[in-house]
Formats: C-alpha cells, sequence, structure tokens
C-alpha cells in the first residue's frame, strides 16, 4: 500500500503511536482533536495527514469524515480481510454478549470455523485475546479480522456496540444477518439521550442484508418500521412474550435450566428446547440467535438441536461456588440487567420450595450515567432479601458516593455498604445460609477493578475460590 509514492507502514489515528510511513487520520474526540497534532505528525514522519478540513500541509488529503476513512484504511491495509469473512452482529443494551456466543456455539456444531469480536473476548480460530473494549478501534479490528481470515474463518460473529456504531468502526462492511436485543438506559454520559442511543444503535441496520429484532420493547418495534419503511431485506421479529415471527411457548424455568418449545410462524411444528443455563432472559436471546442462523441457512430443528449443550458465557449466570449455598456471578450493570438477572435468580428459590434468600452484591460504575444509579438500586429492592452495595470499577470516582447514589432507590430491603469489593464478596459469604444464592453483579467475566486510571487485578472467581480454600 503506497501514499504519495511511499510505502506506508502503518495506519493511527492516535498521535502517541505515529512512526515513520504512518498515515495519521485526524479524528475529532471528546477531549483531543487530532487536526491540532497533524503539523507534528509529519515532522515525526508520517506518510501522509488524512483530515476533515484544510491543514495547509503537505501530504494532506481532505475527506468528508475522517472516523470512516479510518475504518476503509485500516481494512486495505490489512489487505480487506471481510471479503473472506461472513460477518455477524448483534447490538442492544442487554444480551450482545450471549446472543452472539449461541449463534457461535450453533455454527460450529454445524462444522463451520467462526471467529468473534466482543466484551468477554476476541478469538481469531488461532488465538484469544482479553478485551479492553467491546469493539477495538478501527486499526486493531481489521488486525483480528485479518488473523481471522488467515486462519481459516468462514465466519465472525461480533457485539456491534453503541460507541463502535456511532464511531464507524465498522464502515463500509455488510453484515450478513443483524440482531437487535433490546434497547434501555445505559450510556446516556457518552450518548447524551436515548434518541441518540437508538440511532447510533439503527446505524447497524443500514449494512445488513437481512435482520432479526425483539419486538418486546418499543425500541425494537421501532426498528422493525424503520427498516421496512427504508430497505426491502428480511425482517424477523422475535418475543419471550407474545406472538411473532419465532416465539416461545410453554416456558419452564427450573433450577439452572430453562425450556421452551421454539415456534416459528413459517413452520408446521414447534421444536422443544432445553436450555442448560440459568434465566428466563435467556429464552429471547436463545431464539435470536436460532433465527439468526435461519438467515445463515441452519435449519431451525438443526440450531435448536445444537444448543442442548451449550454451556453458557463467562461471567453470564455463571455459577462460580455451588455447595451448602450458590454463588452466581453476572455482568448485570443496569437497571434493565439487574430486573432480569436477579427477576430468574428470584424465581429459582422461589419456585423450589426452598425458603431460601437472594442476597445481591453490586455497585454502579464510575464516571457513567449517574442517572441510572438508584434505579439500580430499586431494582436490586425489588428482589434481593438482602443488599450489599459495593463498587464497581469506580474509575476516578469516589467510591461512597456512588454507593450512596445507589443506596436512594433502595427503600424496603435491608442492606450495607462496602467501598472495598472484596470485604463485600466476604460478608456475603459469611452471612449465607443453606440454600441461599449469592448473585455477584457487574463484573460478570471481568477480572480487574478500574480505580484510579488503574486496571487492578480483581477476579472474583479467585476470590470466591479463596474463601472456600478451593484450588486457583
Amino acid at each position: 500500500m503506497k501514499i504519495f509514492d511511499s510505502e506506508v507502514t502503518g495506519i493511527t489515528d492516535d498521535s502517541r503511536e505515529i512512526t515513520a510511513g504512518n498515515i495519521f487520520v485526524c479524528i475529532k474526540g471528546a477531549h483531543f482533536d487530532g487536526h491540532d497534532a497533524a503539523r507534528e505528525m509529519l515532522e515525526k514522519g508520517a506518510a501522509a495527514i488524512i483530515a476533515e478540513r484544510d491543514l495547509g500541509l503537505e501530504k494532506q488529503i481532505i475527506v468528508p469524515n475522517t472516523r470512516r476513512e479510518l475504518a476503509r484504511l485500516a481494512s486495505e491495509f490489512c489487505g480487506n480481510p471481510t471479503k473472506d469473512l461472513k460477518l455477524v452482529a448483534a447490538t442492544g443494551t442487554n444480551g450482545k454478549s450471549t446472543v452472539i456466543a449461541l449463534i457461535k456455539h450453533i455454527l460450529e456444531v454445524g462444522g463451520r470455523k467462526v471467529a468473534s469480536i466482543g466484551t468477554v473476548g476476541y478469538d481469531t480460530c488461532g488465538k484469544t485475546y482479553e478485551a479492553k473494549l467491546t469493539v477495538p478501534r478501527q486499526t486493531e479490528l481489521y488486525k483480528l479480522f485479518r488473523e481471522a481470515a488467515d486462519n481459516g474463518a468462514e465466519y465472525c460473529v461480533a457485539e456491534a456496540s453503541s460507541q463502535a456504531l456511532a464511531q464507524e468502526r465498522f464502515a463500509e462492511e455488510v453484515f450478513e444477518c443483524a440482531v437487535f436485543t433490546n434497547l434501555t438506559q445505559d450510556h446516556l454520559d457518552w450518548h447524551g439521550t436515548m434518541e441518540n442511543y437508538f440511532l447510533a444503535k439503527r446505524a447497524l441496520f443500514d449494512m445488513t442484508k437481512s435482520a432479526v429484532v425483539c419486538i418486546d420493547d418499543k425500541y425494537g418495534e421501532r426498528l422493525v418500521k424503520y427498516i421496512q419503511s427504508e430497505y426491502n431485506y428480511p425482517v424477523i421479529t422475535y418475543s419471550a412474550k407474545d406472538f411473532a415471527d419465532c416465539y416461545a411457548v410453554n416456558i419452564k424455568s427450573a433450577g439452572a435450566e430453562v425450556s421452551y418449545w421454539f415456534s416459528s410462524a413459517g413452520e408446521e411444528k414447534s421444536f422443544p428446547l432445553k436450555l442448560r443455563i440459568p434465566g428466563l432472559y435467556n429464552v429471547a436471546n436463545s431464539i435470536a440467535a436460532i433465527a439468526a442462523c435461519a438467515q445463515l441457512d441452519v435449519p431451525l430443528d438443526e440450531a435448536v438441536e445444537a444448543l442442548s449443550d451449550f454451556k453458557g458465557v463467562r461471567g453470564r449466570s455463571e455459577v462460580i461456588y455451588s455447595g451448602e449455598f450458590t454463588v452466581i456471578c453476572d455482568y448485570a450493570h443496569t437497571e434493565d440487567a439487574l430486573n432480569k438477572f436477579l427477576s430468574s435468580i428470584k424465581n429459582i428459590t422461589c419456585n423450589e420450595g426452598r425458603g431460601s434468600r437472594l442476597i445481591c452484591v453490586f455497585g454502579a460504575p464510575g464516571e457513567r450515567d449517574i442517572a441510572k444509579r438508584p434505579l439500580m438500586g430499586e431494582a436490586a429492592d425489588k428482589y434481593a432479601d438482602y443488599i450489599i452495595i459495593t463498587s464497581d470499577n469506580p474509575r476516578f470516582e469516589d467510591e461512597s458516593e456512588i454507593i450512596e447514589q445507589v443506596a436512594e432507590g433502595i427503600k424496603n430491603t435491608p442492606f450495607e455498604k462496602f467501598t472495598d469489593r472484596k470485604e463485600a464478596i466476604e460478608a456475603a459469604v459469611k452471612m449465607a445460609q443453606k440454600d441461599d444464592i449469592i448473585a455477584l453483579c457487574g463484573k460478570g467475566h471481568e477480572t480487574y477493578q478500574a480505580i484510579k486510571g488503574k486496571d487492578l487485578p480483581f477476579d472474583e472467581r479467585e476470590i470466591v475460590k479463596g474463601l472456600f480454600g478451593l484450588e486457583k
């Protein structure tokens, strides 16, 4: 790849990464505008500057949208790897990680080779990487696509976060299928309004060949109307509550399992499915995955059968200790996620007739949507028998202040507060009695606490194992 008769050695939008031969793409961010550093980048050996306005520099190229151009250049530099991959994506506030894991599982059981990109990690069909972002920056993303294609991947399933879509990290890609799970309050610190949040999610459906959309909330219904008015591709609706193109009947939850009959408006028969993971919300997630795979030409009966041995996703309703009582961790870090997760766990404690308690340990993240903090407290108040409020990635905020804001939403349930999350877990374990369930909410797959600019090691699995003297 050449530009201005120079061989390109890399693409970057980070002024700290520039080396001789790099193309520097000027991105205007919330705190830094790359255009201001363009002249310095040329002095450091940049082969070209990509900008959105005339900077009066040699070797500058002006484009309408530098974020989109960054993705295009990153793809070109990596040999346009997605031409060898079939892309599938899921977007929504909750459920993305589980949906793409379910899709990946179905495709792999059918003999396909599948890479994945998401919050839980990146898998290039040869190597796995820890994820710092749900979708990495354009330059990193296309290197992952390249590695997956070189490793023989046929598909790549990805979570499409609202930030990634708003920042056009996927740019000019066309997805085989896109899934919409739901939309509830989150990331308003970044998007400002729910309308902006919805429009960011909607962008995925401007770049797909087919769509699978949950109509259990008003945003799903709105999205269906938008797609049908603007495009002519297939739109499959799904619901775990009502009739849709794909839906569930005879739903039953027992312990760590949930079962139902998968039904499709276009099929004469339904298919029985038993999921070996807890949570009624996973009914909707599995319906979405089956419907998406149907758009990839996987027969419904094969997709349903494939899910019979699905073992779950790290940090999503994950049982990390089972003995006299049970400890489950989950990534639930929004009001909606807490409502869904805790209601499912409460269903276990009530329906099995054990008279057991649900002890909830959770916190709200720092430097994120402040308005959701008391709402998270309300969600825990609704289902838990005892609440321990603690820290969850406070970043540069004061943990005590965040905890107090969460506590405003708790009106009826006894609770206590710990700024140290390890001490909070220890307190929950110490008070637990036979058949109780401890729900550790918010960290999920994460193995760190983000505190004052540092990611400090913190793995709830290791902490719980240590408390019970189990091998780490």
